[in-house]
């Protein structure tokens, strides 16, 4: 078992448990921050070591040391910055030496943090050094939209871990994953990283990687945050739990990691390299673009398809875990078995593959996916979480004030063709409250008619928009008659799937 990055594993939960009731005390009289989502899952990996052989959060010598040399100030390799960005107000109020109260959901008791320092970041220079500053990538948005102004450098003494309500039996922390192993004597462990639900194809890349270095399989999945738009990690754990099943007994073992993913491309592949280090695995599947967030809207990609494997390969020796290159599988009907595209003569032999964009339309379409591709257990999970059109909820926005008496139209024409689907007036009233459980209402399956105009409505899935603006989907004129209008928009839903006639 390879030893921890740095040669420590950095468990600050073993390292503070002596002084655990009197760092509780006092944090309740210090001041406090309020850890956001991505915040609170750097914190867990800092606390369980998971972050080894960092201690607290990136001091400016640090930080601009990994930004332009992938390196910590002490020389050691770490290529993703981890910092605790603040707000200029509650910056003000911080000195060197200050303690501050971490909170999880504004009430628990996390850690203390000590002040080192409080700077303001080069947020251009981290966009272009760390993930090549184009300013739709993901983690360049979090820089210029969401993130403060100014970074906290400073060490942690651990109170507790962050509470986790669902799949506490699945949270391993480094200490516990390298102790089973032990246990186990498993001393070959390939890690595969994903933040997708798995299939049939997955399961043979990952028995090929252990078959071909004798080795065991650790599957860890990402379930902190992902790249926008990824399938919630509920329906995934649920799918891991059912792939699990189909290892041969003793093979595989499913661990949850509670990383927030940056899609940092090359430098993310190192970073996941060393944070699996540190978990106790020897060997580390590294994919086709590995944690790329894919293209952005001129259609160009953020990162090429073998950065992430050219960089961890450059780093092999730093990093003491043996890289495994993704290999793409492809299923031969003719066969019955999945192959190594790479072993494959597509000229003379044939093969089946669903891509994801494909997947995704059949679960949108109810189309049929076949046994060859996933197991019927999955396939029927990811049914539950992403039903037909026919099946989804959406809304409809009146734009310009549109008359009540459209809204008490359409919800009498869509009641009339039955279903399971629940039908709704909704007025926001224009209060960001109600606003914000429009969304929860479409994922529940309900039809909104909402009868005031939603500027949010961008950014909210199935949503549709009608009135006399050219950029709306349902297109009508002032006098239009209300039947005609009623006719449109019913003939757009079933256009878009939501009504099959």
């Amino acid at each position: 078992m390879p030893v921890p990055h740095g040669d420590i594993l950095q468990d600050l939960i073993v390292r503070d448990a002596h002084k655990r009731d009197n760092l509780l005390l006092e944090a309740t009289k210090l001041k406090t921050w309020g850890l956001t989502p991505r915040q609170l899952c750097d914190v867990e990996l800092i606390l369980n070591g998971g972050f080894s052989p960092l201690v607290g959060f990136l001091t400016q010598q640090d930080y601009e040391s990994v930004v332009t040399n992938c390196r910590l100030k002490n020389g050691i390799l770490w290529t993703i910055p981890i910092t605790l960005d603040i707000n200029a107000e509650f910056a003000a109020e911080l000195k060197p030496g200050d303690r501050v109260t971490l909170l999880q959901d504004e009430e628990i008791c996390i850690a203390i943090l000590t002040v080192q320092d409080v700077y303001r970041p080069d947020k251009k220079m981290e966009a272009e050094k760390v993930f090549r500053g184009d300013e739709e990538h993901p983690a360049v948005k979090y820089l210029n939209n969401e993130a403060g102004e100014f970074y906290v450098g400073g060490s942690l003494e651990a109170i507790q871990l962050p509470v986790h309500y669902d799949y506490p039996g699945l949270r391993k922390t480094p200490a516990e994953l390298r102790a089973e192993f032990k246990s186990k004597k498993w001393d070959r462990i390939v890690a595969f990283q994903t933040r997708n639900p798995m299939h049939k194809a997955h399961r043979e890349l990952t028995v090929r990687a252990a078959r071909e270095h004798n080795a065991k399989v650790l599957i860890h999945p990402v379930v902190g945050l992902t790249k926008p738009g990824d399938i919630d990690h509920h329906t995934r754990v649920r799918v891991y739990q059912e792939v699990i099943k189909r290892y041969p007994n003793g093979l595989a073992q499913l661990s949850l990691l509670p990383l927030a993913m940056r899609m940092g491309g090359d430098r993310e592949a190192v970073w996941h390299a060393i944070i699996r280090k540190n978990y106790g695995a020897t060997h580390f599947i590294v994919g086709r673009d590995h944690a790329g967030p894919g293209k952005n809207s001129k259609g160009v990609d953020f990162y090429a398809p073998y950065d992430a494997q050219d960089l961890v390969r450059h780093y092999s020796d730093e990093l003491d875990i043996q890289v495994v290159p993704f290999r793409m599988v492809t299923y031969l009907p003719d066969e019955g078995r999945y192959a190594p595209l790479d072993e494959i003569d597509t000229s003379i032999t044939t093969t089946l593959n669903i891509s994801g964009t494909e997947l995704r339309k059949r679960l949108r379409y109810g189309e049929d996916i076949p046994d060859w591709f996933s197991y019927p257990e999955v396939v029927k999970i990811l049914r539950e979480s992403n039903p037909p059109k026919k099946n989804q909820g959406f809304a409809v926005v009146l734009k310009d004030g549109n008359s009540k008496q459209l809204a008490t139209a359409l919800l009498s024409t869509f009641l009339q063709f039955g279903g399971s689907r629940h039908y709704k007036i909704f007025d926001h009233k224009n209060q960001d409250d109600l606003i914000e459980v429009v969304p929860e209402f479409i994922r529940s399956g309900t039809g909104l008619i909402i009868s005031r105009d939603l500027n949010q409505s961008d950014g909210i899935r199935n949503t549709y928009t009608i009135g006399d603006d050219s950029n709306c989907n349902v297109q009508i004129s002032s006098n239009e008659p209300i039947l005609n209008i009623v006719q449109k928009v019913v003939l757009f839903l079933e256009d878009n799937g939501y009504f099959v006639f």
